[in-house]
Parts: structure tokens; C-alpha cells; sequence
């Protein structure tokens, strides 16, 4: 699916929004295995689950064919530095809902580009009938789970002990959703 792009100027950082094409697939496997390595917010370590250039191809594709998924890059100065995506099912009983996931790199952090992601995925999921917005986050991300709770986002399960940290400690995840009736 595709949106317009969008500018934004956050304490003085200009940056765009906009729908990932095939071009993307080189830098977003980069990007994706360095922000993998800067924060134990993701799921995987660096390395881990690496998807190579033509295999972002395929995801790009895919998104782009099918109504229910959207595929965003964050760009300063051509340079992607974060993404997020809404994937869709097609299995009617879940027909109405989205699963979002979003990353930036660290050195973008505070300028809004996660918050900006977030908003213009929210737009399009309203915008084409999308009711509900899932997502997984780790506990001790408060920034993001409070960022989550300002755009309606609630508490609907926790997973225990559900993730292993560098600091050999067992975490909860916490699952979040957004219905818009």
C-alpha cells in the first residue's frame, strides 16, 4: 500500500517519511542488522534473523501488492535511518487488524521519527478501515510505552519472563493494542 511523503523539521533535523520501493532493499538490511546491535529493544540480536537484499526486496513487493500491509522508511539527507511496517493478515476472522513494528537508528533517537512513524501509520491504518493496531514491546522501553499510551494504545497482555537480556535477566513483553470503533 502507499501513503504521501511527508517532510518534518524536529529540532532542526529535516527528515521524510515515505513508502519503502526495491531501491530500499540494500540499505534497509544494513540499517536494520546495525540497529539490531544498538539496542536490546528489538527482538534479535545483531546477526540474528538477518534478511539479505532480496529478500527486503520481496518484503517491499509484497507490501506494496497487499492492501492490509504498509512499509515505511525515515530518511535525513537520503540516508535511511529507521523504518516501521503494518503487516495484515488475510485470514477473514483477522481481517481487521494490523501488527506494527518500528526501529530507529540510535544516533536519531529524539527527533521525533519513531512518534512521526507511528502517526502516519495510525493515518493509514484509519484511513482504510483498519480497527485494530497491535504491537509487542519490551517492558523496560517505557519511552516507547508511554509514546504507544499517548496514541491510544492499551495493555492487553503481558508475557513473562519472555525475553533473555545481555545482563543474563528474564523480561516481560508487553502486548498493546490500538481499536478504533
Amino acid at each position: 500500500m502507499l501513503i504521501n511523503k511527508k517532510q518534518f523539521d524536529v529540532t532542526g533535523l529535516n527528515y521524510t517519511i515515505r513508502c519503502a520501493v526495491k531501491e530500499d532493499a540494500k540499505d534497509l538490511s544494513q540499517v536494520r542488522l546495525q540497529i539490531d546491535g544498538e539496542t536490546e529493544n528489538m527482538d534479535r540480536e545483531k546477526g540474528e534473523g538477518f534478511i539479505d537484499i532480496s529478500g527486503f526486496e520481496q518484503i517491499i513487493k509484497t507490501d506494496l501488492e497487499k492492501q492490509r500491509n504498509l512499509f515505511l522508511v525515515a530518511e535525513v539527507d537520503d540516508k535511511i535511518v529507521g523504518f516501521s511496517r503494518c503487516e495484515g493478515t488475510y485470514l477473514n476472522r483477522f481481517s481487521h487488524k494490523v501488527e506494527f513494528g518500528v526501529c530507529v537508528l540510535k544516533d536519531y533517537w529524539g527527533y521525533g521519527i519513531g512518534k512521526n512513524l507511528l502517526k502516519e501509520s495510525i493515518g493509514w491504518a484509519d484511513s482504510i478501515g483498519i480497527k485494530k493496531i497491535t504491537l509487542n514491546v519490551l517492558e523496560k522501553n517505557n519511552k516507547a510505552i508511554q509514546l504507544y499510551k499517548s496514541y491510544g494504545f492499551e495493555t492487553e497482555g503481558i508475557l513473562k519472563n519472555d525475553k533473555k537480556l545481555s545482563d543474563g535477566k528474564y523480561y516481560n513483553t508487553i502486548l498493546m493494542g490500538r481499536f478504533n470503533e
